[in-house]
């Protein structure tokens, strides 16, 4: 979620806004630091912190706080424990805010960051009761490693997208853009075909019509996810062996099935690829426990499959 867009927005619209956000946890607890929500003045919210009766308590904070006519700012610890009517034991420690229209110039400033990408801000509550942040170039030395406290914390904003790029807008194709647009990944879909697209997609996705898919490849960022799945069994064994020349890619995955993949490892042989580079081909793709061939089942399981690839790669 990008936290200043939505405030931003929630202020244009409802002059009021406030925004939960978890700065600390000890123990277990249903989210991590970074979790947040937007909360819109009798319009509803948008994210999570986690749920129960600690998401339940927050609200209600939050609710009390925006019928207050001065924005201020509150941290707060919630111990999840039988008090709360929680059972995970360890402790979580709330910051939240309230905005007005007065607001709107430094939040937008935070948004026009946000929407460029993940930053880093340092953070610090004012005598006043505000939250003041200055966003930082680079981490601060300790990574904001050192104790959470009111006089200075880190905070990080927007989400780091793994990039995808996906081969294909037939019906699986478009199962699996629906499957990935609430994930943090940045999906690149590509087909030579100009009539395919849907007229609206996730905005998390950017299509690209191209007679050249494969020239999609050599331009594609290292640890980028490959999903193919082409109305063209010649055209996907051409991009398959184009990704698997790449060794820095981070997941190569072609639709199909095991006859497919013999098939293709054959060609590919003869294309000089080692089978090292070949061993690294996942066909048929998605999850093997999950056996349905409807397109939305055949997307769950892949976007489980990627979830579990990016989770791999940070270890």
């Amino acid at each position: 979620m990008q936290v200043w867009r939505r405030i931003r927005e929630s202020l244009e619209k409802h002059r009021r806004a406030a925004l939960i956000s978890v700065v600390k946890v000890e123990g277990s607890a249903p989210r991590e630091v970074g979790a947040r929500m937007v909360i819109q003045k009798d319009a509803g919210f948008f994210g999570t912190i986690g749920g129960g009766r600690l998401e339940y308590e927050t609200l209600a904070v939050a609710d009390h706080a925006l019928s207050v006519e001065t924005p201020l700012a509150s941290l707060r610890v919630w111990p999840l424990g039988p008090n709360l009517g929680q059972c995970c034991g360890g402790s979580v420690t709330t910051l939240i805010e309230t905005f007005d229209t007065a607001d709107l110039s430094e939040i937008r400033k935070l948004a026009a960051a946000e929407e460029a990408g993940p930053f880093v801000a340092l953070s610090r509550m004012t005598d006043a009761g505000r939250i003041v942040r200055k966003i930082l170039d680079r981490p601060p030395g300790d990574g904001g490693a050192r104790a959470f406290s009111a006089e200075r914390f880190v905070e990080q904003f927007g989400e780091v997208r793994e990039a995808v790029l996906l081969f294909g807008s037939g019906h699986v194709g478009r199962a699996v853009v629906l499957a990935l647009s609430q994930l943090a990944f940045s999906v690149r879909w590509i087909d030579s075909r100009s009539d395919q697209f849907p007229d609206y997609v996730p905005a998390n996705v950017v299509t690209v019509r191209t007679d050249e898919p494969e020239r999609e490849i050599d331009s594609a960022p290292a640890g980028a996810l490959v999903l193919i799945m082409t109305h063209s069994h010649p055209l996907d064994y051409s991009i398959a062996a184009a990704a698997l020349r790449r060794a820095d890619l981070g997941f190569v995955g072609l639709i199909g099935s095991a006859t497919k993949r013999a098939r293709f490892a054959s060609q590919a042989r003869q294309l000089g690829l080692s089978e090292q580079q070949i061993a690294r081909l996942v066909c048929p793709i998605g999850l093997p426990e999950i056996k349905g061939k409807e397109p939305s089942t055949i997307a769950a399981s892949v976007a489980a499959q990627l979830l579990i690839a990016r989770e791999r790669a940070k270890q």
